[in-house]
């Protein structure tokens, strides 16, 4: 069987000084409608880092100065030999302006305890505090496209000195 990999770019933009972080609200003719962060397919040959600094700007018009590696999202579904990678940043340092008219979605400045509270899909939902913990993270999903079903899950959490593990069936 033939395979394809899609590798993916997903970057949190957290104005610290503000406790702010600048989400868009994605309509149902883009897919995944609701909040999300930044993000999307990286350009070959460009650097996965590269992909998400540049993603950032061209859906908000900023620029990120300082960019963090928080973690890889894998999903792969056999049926259709599908690996869809996304790689996860937070970025904490900016300078520009918000596009008046961006490409991907309305943009929102929401304060940290308030982001969780607007629509977004569940699985943004999940991944969403995983970038202000401490540490990386891994999470492999195994599904079938077809039921719905997922066949394995694993979730990792990678720290200085200690491995976390746990996995679901």
């Amino acid at each position: 069987m033939d395979t394809r990999t899609e590798i993916l770019t997903m970057c949190m933009v957290w104005d610290k000084r503000r406790d702010q972080v600048l989400l868009m609200n994605r309509p149902n003719r883009k897919g995944f409608p609701g909040y999300i962060a930044p993000g999307g397919k990286v350009d070959f040959p460009e650097s996965i880092v590269d992909g998400a600094v540049r993603e950032v700007k061209e859906e908000t018009g900023l620029v990120v100065k300082k960019i963090t590696y928080k973690g890889l999202d894998e999903f792969c579904d056999p049926e259709q030999g599908l690996r869809y990678m996304v790689f996860n940043y937070l970025a904490t340092s900016f300078e520009g302006e918000l596009l008046s008219e961006p490409p991907e979605g309305e943009l929102l400045w929401v304060s940290l305890g308030q982001a969780l509270e607007l629509p977004m899909q569940d699985w943004f939902a999940e991944r969403f505090p995983r970038f202000f913990q401490a540490g990386t993270f891994e999470r492999s999903v195994i599904w079938e496209k077809s039921t719905g079903r997922t066949l394995k899950e694993t979730f990792m959490v990678y720290s200085d000195s200690v491995l976390e593990q746990s996995e679901v069936k």
